[in-house]
């Protein structure tokens, strides 16, 4: 319950990063380079709020008792007429063309299949699994954005990232041989059925945020909302409510994952899609199972081994080499300056 109370007593903080990050899109008064930094600066606080979010959900599905398939069709449902609702209240609904239509369409697509083979990968293998499974899902938006933009740039920071998501499989604490061993038949056991599983949401999800970038100039509350009713309507008819828990724990969780975990994590997450570059998209998405595991630390008793907490400090690492702007190039130029400077001193 202690939880429940700090993220209420923390909605109020949430919302004044929104309305400070909505700052930063009127720049009259500014120019361009002062423009672009207020948004990446205001774009890397909404990226870590969502991701932060993100890493709490499991603890509210739990609490909610509610089958995972029911928990996916009201955070649509709830998250997607709240954020609808509010841009109405606020007049910032726009028209869509037929390119946005399209884009809006795949990226819902996109991201309604990912959740459903994510969650038939849970239950296929396990949440461990899939989870270090699902995070390879920056390579996939590195590897799209390489295509399509033709950056080169982009792979200075792939060893930074390859360091987080070795930091994301240590951190996990999963053996992974013994956990894609192979049946005495010769077929594949189901861990890696649902890692395979796992591994298609991973590029849906990466096709999805390259969608959610290609919608420029709409806001982020009309994409995630379309996108989210979208999802409620073709999940409707594989949720089963007959056995409803109208225990007020059920529901308070339920509301806070629409609500919070989806209207206003969304809103944040698709803000900071279009505002930062993918490298720091790529990165920053590493805190979720970071927040994840602190959670099973904090409200479940989980005792971390050194190669979690070793895990922990390379994600850390990562997101600081993202942040300060560090590649290997620089840092092996560096590490030569020093060597000089002792082989002068000696």
């Amino acid at each position: 319950m202690s939880f429940f109370c700090l993220l209420g007593n923390n909605l109020l903080y949430f919302m004044r990063i929104v309305e400070e990050c909505q700052l930063a899109d009127n720049g009259d008064n500014l120019n361009h380079k002062q423009v672009d930094t207020m948004n990446s600066n205001s774009g890397k606080w909404q990226m870590v709020v969502a991701m932060t979010l993100s890493g709490t959900i499991g603890l509210f599905v739990m609490a909610s008792g509610q089958p995972a398939i029911n928990v996916v069709l009201l955070r649509c449902l709830i998250g997607g007429l709240s954020l609808l609702a509010v841009l109405y209240w606020q007049g910032g609904w726009k028209d869509l063309n037929v390119r946005q239509v399209k884009w809006l369409v795949l990226g819902a697509a996109a991201l309604i299949i990912n959740w459903l083979c994510l969650f038939s990968a849970y239950r296929l293998s396990s949440i461990s699994i899939a989870t270090v499974v699902y995070h390879v899902q920056p390579f996939f938006l590195l590897i799209l954005l390489a295509i399509t933009q033709k950056d080169g740039q982009i792979w200075r920071k792939l060893p930074f990232l390859l360091l987080a998501f070795a930091g994301v499989v240590f951190s996990s604490g999963i053996n992974i041989q013994h956990a894609f061993l192979m049946e005495s038949d010769g077929h594949m056991n189901q861990a890696m059925a649902g890692a395979g599983l796992a591994l298609l949401a991973a590029l849906l999800y990466a096709f999805a945020t390259l969608a959610t970038r290609k919608l420029q100039g709409i806001a982020p509350a009309q994409i995630a909302g379309l996108q989210l009713l979208t999802g409620a309507v073709v999940l409707a008819p594989m949720a089963d409510l007959s056995g409803w828990n109208w225990h007020w724990q059920s529901w308070g969780s339920l509301l806070l994952l629409g609500f919070v975990h989806t209207g206003l994590m969304y809103k944040l997450m698709y803000d900071a899609f279009q505002k930062l570059p993918a490298v720091s998209i790529a990165t920053l998405s590493f805190i979720y199972p970071l927040v994840a595991l602190l959670v099973d630390v904090w409200f479940f008793s989980t005792v971390l081994s050194a190669v979690q907490l070793l895990g922990m400090a390379m994600i850390l690492i990562a997101m600081l080499a993202n942040q300060r702007d560090w590649n290997l190039t620089m840092l092996m130029r560096t590490l030569n300056l020093k060597t000089e400077s002792n082989d002068e001193n000696s």
